[in-house]
């Protein structure tokens, strides 16, 4: 866990999320490796690690809307046309002080798993249809020193669990090719 990771005050960390995941009967494989921030530093340092690797955005619009969009770690995401899937709305990424007041993450921690710090049930959660094709999916526990894989139905499970419904969307029209 980072320092950075530990500051935020009243956040779940890593362990508290193991217990959830136990608690909720997901198995998950744990891996640990130096901090990743981005994709690039995540291919290569993960070596032959099987599954979905996904990224993660952290987005607002105007009116303060929140979304979490989880989606392949190759997709190019044009945030107008996502927008324009969204309903129209003008999207930016959430700032480091908002993410870490609404999720509990610093930026390269950012997850699906964050969600058990959205308390408010404030974020929307949009998650990639051709992802969740994909077993196991590898994603931050909270922590960008750590990688976990979980299937498909156990995120999906730990999303409800937290209070979201998650919207299952096409993202290849919001792709930037």
């Amino acid at each position: 866990m980072t320092s950075e990771t530990a500051a935020i005050e009243g956040a779940s960390q890593p362990d508290d999320l193991f217990q959830r995941l136990n608690h909720l009967g997901i198995d998950f494989a744990r891996h640990d490796h130096p901090p990743l921030f981005t994709v690039e530093d995540s291919k290569a340092l993960r070596g032959d690690l099987p599954g979905g690797h996904c990224k993660n955005l952290f987005l607002r619009d105007k009116k303060s809307e929140m979304w979490l969009i989880v989606t392949l770690e190759d997709r190019r995401i044009d945030m107008k046309a996502l927008g324009q899937l969204l309903g129209g709305a003008r999207l930016s990424f959430g700032s480091a002080d908002r993410l870490a007041r609404v999720l509990g993450v610093i930026p390269g921690a950012v997850t699906p798993f964050a969600l058990i710090n959205d308390h408010e049930q404030t974020v929307k959660v949009i998650l990639d249809r051709d992802m969740l094709e994909l077993d196991p999916l590898n994603y931050h526990p909270l922590s960008n020193e750590i990688t976990i894989a979980v299937s498909p139905t156990d995120l999906l499970t730990f999303i409800r669990d937290c209070g979201h419904e998650p919207e299952i969307m096409d993202l290849s029209g919001a792709s930037g090719t």
